[in-house]
């Protein structure tokens, strides 16, 4: 397996969980506020970790752009 499909792999466990705990949060928003706030927290450090997955998978298909 190469980088290039390492890291899709990655971005796809990452995305479904990160819409996982946007919904869990948005659930919890109006019985358990405290719930829906770590849950959202949690959601934007993974975004956070998406969005350098996305930046890092265009530094090597710009190194290599044979591989997609």
């Amino acid at each position: 397996m190469d980088r290039t499909n390492i890291i899709k792999s990655n971005q796809e466990k990452l995305n479904a969980r990160y819409k996982e705990l946007v919904e869990q949060a948005y659930n919890f928003r109006q019985t358990d506020s405290a719930l829906s706030d770590i849950s959202e927290y949690q959601a934007i450090k993974l975004l956070n970790k998406l969005n350098r997955l996305k930046y890092l998978n265009r530094e090597i298909t710009k190194q290599n752009p044979l591989h997609y």
